[in-house]
């Protein structure tokens, strides 16, 4: 069955003075501030699509580690994994760096970063993003 999740966001003014905020309508979870100089300068306690999108593929790529990790026979204990997005102002999102650690028991740290390849080939974030430079670093503790 397909599922669906919507977001929305109101934005008032132009593009480098104006604001506007992101409501995460499907798990109401809240609503977000966002602004021009919080997404090309520092965040200053808003977020932005760059740090939206991180959200999304660390989590993605966690889910898809865990069950690809799990069918192997190698369910992990714990995975984090952080998503840096990088955008550059007039060229856009540059690239995507995923770090995973994991405490996965029965593996080496072989079978755990050919996992995690797969992980980052397969996960549906990963997909939807090919147009962008994905790197991986995956350490096993």
């Amino acid at each position: 069955m397909a599922t669906t999740r919507t977001a929305h966001t109101v934005w008032e003014g132009n593009l480098l003075q104006g604001s506007g905020n992101v409501t995460f309508d499907s798990s109401g979870i809240g609503t977000q501030p966002v602004s021009w100089p919080s997404r090309a300068e520092q965040a200053n306690g808003k977020t932005s699509p760059e740090e939206l999108i991180a959200a999304a593929h660390s989590s993605c790529f966690s889910m898809a580690l865990s069950h690809g990790l799990a069918g192997a026979g190698n369910p992990p204990t714990r995975l984090e994994t952080k998503a840096d997005v990088t955008f550059q102002p007039g060229e856009g999102i540059t690239g995507i760096h995923l770090t995973v650690r994991g405490e996965v028991p029965g593996i080496d740290a072989e079978a755990f970063a050919e996992a995690a390849e797969g992980a980052k080939k397969n996960c549906p974030v990963s997909q939807a993003l090919t147009g962008t430079t994905i790197t991986l670093t995956a350490e096993l503790v």
